[in-house]
């Protein structure tokens, strides 16, 4: 998919900081199957140590996004860039250090995260947008802004249980853009769904940053962050390797730095 250059002010380095990471750890724990020897050596030893394995997918990570920045985290797969944005939106908590936002933070960072599957795409729509921050009133105002935008129909008022993916995409994203926020996250999410519909959701991201929104962004195609952002913050096994232009960090990501 072509995308065109995007002319957007450039950001003031007086701009305030709206997402401030400082020293964040995040462990995960992988679980391994054991044989019935490895368990009874552990059991007779007084059960010491830890049968399980543990790794940092974040060491100490410390990054300042400021208003009105595209910021686009990179890395390879098992580098940590999901876990950052997981934990910049609030859906995972960190095991050291801290996050701090200020503004609202809409985030898509798994397709239908949050959607209730017994609910319908309407009552989705309004549990969601309240969760997001929206009065009712708003819901309400921008409702059918919502709906036309997903290009869900009639089946606005079926079960989300009953959604394809791709519905369950285009209806998160035209939830989360409606809602006016300061902060949009995004993890990945334009890769579902078809073309025309990924062109529409980067219209939408285009005017969202027009308007001085703040974007932080994870994607494996290098050409789209290149065009929709002018920072990149590249992460190579849960540490910052770098941290600057967004050029500069595609080169290192392609090994020509």
């Amino acid at each position: 998919m072509k995308i065109e250059e995007m002319n957007l002010p450039p950001v003031s380095p007086d701009a305030a900081v709206v997402i401030r990471v400082d020293s964040l750890v995040k462990r995960f724990v992988l679980r391994h199957t054991r044989s019935m020897k490895e368990a009874f050596i552990w059991l007779i030893k007084g059960r010491k140590g830890d049968l399980n394995e543990k790794f940092n997918a974040l060491n100490g990570v410390t990054v300042d996004v400021r208003e009105g920045e595209r910021v686009a985290l990179l890395g390879f797969n098992g580098s940590g860039k999901s876990t950052l944005l997981k934990l910049i939106s609030g859906v995972m908590h960190p095991d050291g250090g801290e996050v701090l936002t200020r503004g609202r933070i809409a985030g898509l960072i798994e397709v239908g995260a949050g959607f209730h599957p017994d609910l319908t795409g309407r009552d989705n729509v309004y549990l969601n947008a309240a969760i997001l921050g929206m009065e009712k009133e708003q819901i309400e105002a921008k409702f059918d802004q919502i709906v036309e935008f997903s290009e869900i129909g009639e089946f606005i008022d079926t079960e989300v249980k009953f959604y394809s993916s791709g519905m369950y995409l285009r209806l998160a994203f035209a939830v989360a853009v409606h809602t006016d926020p300061e902060i949009f996250l995004v993890d990945e999410i334009l890769a579902v769904g078809d073309e025309p519909f990924q062109k529409k959701c980067i219209g939408k991201i285009r005017e969202l940053c027009a308007e001085g929104k703040t974007l932080v962004v994870v994607s494996h195609d290098l050409d789209l962050v290149s065009k929709i952002c002018d920072r990149g913050v590249v992460l190579e096994k849960g540490n910052l390797s770098f941290d600057g232009h967004i050029d500069d960090a595609i080169k290192i990501l392609r090994g020509e730095m």
